[in-house]
């Protein structure tokens, strides 16, 4: 669906936007996966996605560097997953959240990474910016060279920050009795 948006979007306008579909094509799978890593989601992690094509098609004409596309999408995804998270954590303080969502255990998520449920409520204690850098280099593999364009950070402060992260992480599964075995 995120391609199909770009592609549409692609076709309704001028200059450089054509290549819009290009780029949802070559990272619409990637940004998917990032944003379900930071929202745990994946109807909201398609929106997100699809957000952020919608925006990258809006100011594709101002990127300067075609060589930094990557890491413009995805610290794109980052901030609106993370405005997301803060809408979400709004409607919970304020119990704007629906009824019916919290009612409805049945509900499950179809699209899992093939990550297990102890594994997910790990993930969820960490903050989402750790959460994403850990699914950034855990599953992505990306090399902190690449990560400081995403996160604007030092390569040293992205080791010192996924360490934790992982430490945390480990710490997180052996308390609720998780083991690889």
């Amino acid at each position: 669906m995120v391609i199909q948006i770009a592609a549409d979007a692609g076709h309704t306008g001028g200059g450089a936007v054509p290549d819009l579909a290009g780029l949802a094509e070559a990272h619409g799978r990637g940004i998917i996966k990032y944003c379900y890593s930071l929202l745990l989601d994946y109807h909201e992690a398609q929106d997100a996605a699809q957000d952020v094509f919608l925006r990258a098609a809006a100011k594709l004409g101002g990127l300067r560097d075609s060589s930094a596309v990557s890491p413009w999408l995805y610290r794109m995804a980052y901030n609106i997953c993370i405005n997301i998270l803060r809408r979400r954590k709004l409607a919970k303080l304020f119990l704007v959240r629906e009824a019916a969502k919290a009612k409805d255990s049945s509900h499950t998520d179809s699209y899992d990474l093939g990550i297990s449920p102890e594994i997910k409520a790990a993930l969820s204690t960490l903050h989402p910016r750790d959460r994403a850098l850990v699914y950034s280099r855990a599953v992505d593999e990306m090399e902190y060279s690449q990560l400081e364009a995403v996160y604007g950070a030092k390569a040293s402060a992205l080791r010192k920050r996924y360490e934790r992260a992982r430490k945390k992480l480990e710490q997180e599964l052996i308390k609720n009795g998780f083991s690889e075995s």
